[in-house]
């Protein structure tokens, strides 16, 4: 297992699609290691997609429990060839994402979704996911089509914003996402 460099936009791999995963061979397991250990050797993610590791393949793992916002969620996800196969609502909500971890946005994405993909073991699952989970499934998914939150959304010029954080009461510019 390693923990592997994040590719930052405006890195082209990440504008690429992604091809499909034809089995989940000692490669596919491998690299679902990798991810997991990067995943959660990044403070405060809750998903990473391969291509942003620079494996452009359709592999994705959530962990939504990691935020304390997340609400019901299903934990740790690993999701093969993730498809959306249902979705409603729209909701308005502040994204960020490890390959740009110097902005966030404001993102319109669908409150709750219907999704299939195969799991770690090549079997196929369905599941429900809502409000902050399904953004996560969402934005992850996105990065397997070569799109980016900025691709998203209405207004570079009034919904993207440099990141901060607050340390000792004082403003500063966040360097990791």
């Amino acid at each position: 297992m390693a923990i592997l460099p994040i590719l930052l936009y405006p890195d082209e791999r990440l504008k690429q699609i992604s091809a499909p995963v034809a089995c989940v061979d000692e490669t596919v397991t491998g690299l679902i290691d990798d991810l997991l250990e990067t995943l959660y050797d990044s403070p405060g993610c809750v998903g990473i997609a391969a291509p942003q590791v620079g494996a452009l393949v359709r592999l994705v793992i959530i962990d939504a429990s990691r935020n304390a916002k997340a609400g019901p969620n299903q934990g740790r996800m690993i999701l093969i060839n993730p498809e959306i196969i249902h979705s409603v609502g729209e909701v308005m909500a502040r994204e960020g994402c490890l390959s740009l971890p110097h902005l966030t946005a404001n993102v319109k994405r669908a409150q709750h979704i219907k999704v299939r993909a195969l799991n770690e073991r090549g079997e196929t699952w369905q599941f429900d996911a809502s409000d902050f989970e399904a953004r996560v499934v969402l934005h992850e998914r996105d990065h397997l089509d070569g799109l980016l939150f900025l691709d998203r959304v209405a207004s570079l010029k009034t919904d993207v914003f440099r990141r901060k954080r607050y340390v000792g009461g004082e403003e500063k510019t966040n360097s990791k996402a």
